[in-house]
């Protein structure tokens, strides 16, 4: 049973696309970019750069960059980038990639109990093993809207303090749901029921872990090293999410 809200009546359609995905539709080279010592030394050289060293060519960088921003941005909402060592300073190369993806923005931690930073990439870098576990926003979108519209219709309907919707679909899709200030009993049952199992990644030291957390919700990594950026076009400047700014 849905919540007994008084919602207007809204048009609710299926996502398609990349960003739907499950855990099991999943290769592994849809999850992960392997990474090699030409990137770390171009990350390095970028790093330089962004100190005052003289600029140089970064070609597989360049690459890597606009793979990712692909990913992130309307592919399946995350990347796994695995190879790099962990250095002297763990979040030296997250900082060079949220530069290169887009302006670098404080990735503002919450209290809940997954990651839900006001940013298009966020970036978590691993200094110890550890389990992150992920969910395809859309995905869930989807499963609502087959168990109870009436319940996918009020979560459209923005809520909590700042004042924002769970779902937003304004030109592009994008979603949101931070429990810490939007509890599950004060949202319909249905939406936890459709969260269903979550893609579970083992990550290893060095680590990084790319997301885009308006299309994936992924659960909080602790301890990780964050950096954070808002790209051009960004979800932040839909109506729906703008207070976050």
């Amino acid at each position: 049973m849905s919540d007994p809200l008084n919602i207007a009546p809204r048009r609710l359609v299926p996502l398609a696309g990349q960003i739907v995905w499950s855990p099991a539709d999943l290769a592994t080279n849809e999850q992960m970019i392997p990474l090699g010592a030409e990137h770390a030394a171009e990350l390095e050289a970028a790093g330089a750069t962004r100190l005052g060293a003289p600029e140089g060519a970064t070609p597989r960088l360049d690459a890597l960059v606009d793979d990712l921003r692909g990913r992130l941005s309307h592919g399946r909402g995350f990347a796994l980038l695995r190879g790099l060592p962990i250095g002297e300073a763990p979040a030296a190369p997250l900082q060079v990639l949220a530069a290169q993806l887009g302006t670098p923005v404080p990735p503002s931690p919450t209290s809940g109990s997954r990651h839900v930073e006001a940013c298009d990439a966020l970036l978590l870098g691993a200094t110890h093993p550890a389990t992150a576990r992920l969910r395809s926003a859309a995905a869930i979108h989807n499963a609502l809207l087959r168990s109870d519209r009436a319940a996918l219709a009020a979560l459209y309907e923005a809520r909590g303090e700042p004042a924002v919707p769970i779902f937003s679909n304004d030109g592009v899709f994008a979603a949101r749901w931070d429990d810490e200030t939007l509890p599950p009993d004060r949202l319909p049952a249905a939406l936890e029921e459709a969260m269903g199992e979550p893609l579970s990644l083992s990550l290893r030291v060095g680590d990084i872990l790319a997301i885009n957390p308006f299309l994936v919700w992924a659960d909080r990594v602790a301890g990780a090293e964050a950096a954070a950026c808002r790209e051009t076009p960004s979800r932040l400047d839909c109506t729906a999410f703008a207070s976050l700014r």
